[in-house]
């Protein structure tokens, strides 16, 4: 899942950032409120944590911007104002949430997970392939009843292939939505990360899960006759 965490506090926003990647997320940072409604312009996001008092313009009318775009990711408010009206003013600008500084960082985790399991998004706390299982909540893979260990990325690459069950995934959205603004998309790291987390998931099983249509994407799907199941190619593998 990629994030964009607007927060003109530089502590706050690295301490965010920091913990949200170590969470598996994808994360890209603005500053101001025409860094943030930029980077969403160009990026497909799917959270934004918004602080209120953000300069030009603030919180309010980024929220109220990229609601006006059309843009439907949840939006949680950040703000050091605990006012009934403060929280009001930014549900009325679309926000779905608000979150009063200083927080638990725990607390803003299950608040994400919470907006990601909102009923219009049909995304359970358990996303479920034949007999993979990824739980979102703890972030654990499974496969037949057998933990799977996997690294950050590996975890986040497969839970976006899983949200998007049974279609083809192209390149360019998983870069989108995995890796961050950082990303070379010249290398061939999602390749690699496929790779990896094909040899983790469909290792020792009869049932292929992971398919690949060449040129095309990436698909986990439970049918067995998606065309191109195996890919046939052997990549290098780089950290």
């Amino acid at each position: 899942m990629r994030v964009l965490v607007v927060e003109d506090d530089a502590r706050i926003a690295r301490f965010v950032a920091k913990g949200l990647r170590e969470q598996s997320y994808a994360v890209d940072v603005a500053e101001n409120g025409s860094q943030a409604l930029y980077l969403a312009s160009i990026n497909p996001y799917d959270l934004v944590v918004l602080d209120v008092m953000i300069p030009h313009p603030d919180g309010f009318a980024v929220c109220r911007e990229l609601r006006r775009s059309k843009q439907q990711m949840p939006i949680l408010m950040l703000t050091a104002r605990d006012a009934v009206e403060d929280r009001v003013e930014g549900l009325d600008q679309g926000a779905d949430d608000y979150l009063v500084k200083p927080f638990e960082f725990r607390e803003l985790l299950a608040r994400l997970r919470a907006l990601l399991r909102r009923p219009q998004r049909l995304e359970p706390a358990q996303l479920v392939i034949a007999d993979l299982i990824v739980d979102t909540r703890a972030q654990t893979v499974s496969r037949g009843g057998i933990s799977i260990p996997m690294t950050a990325k590996e975890y986040a690459l497969l839970e976006f292939l899983a949200r998007n069950a049974g279609r083809l995934v192209g390149r360019e959205e998983i870069a989108e939505h995995v890796w961050d603004e950082e990303f070379d998309p010249f290398s061939n790291l999602i390749e690699v990360y496929v790779n990896r987390v094909r040899r983790k998931i469909d290792a020792g099983s009869a049932r292929v899960l992971l398919h690949t249509r060449r040129g095309a994407g990436y698909a986990l799907s439970a049918d067995s006759n998606w065309p191109e199941a195996r890919s046939t190619g052997r990549l290098r593998e780089e950290d």
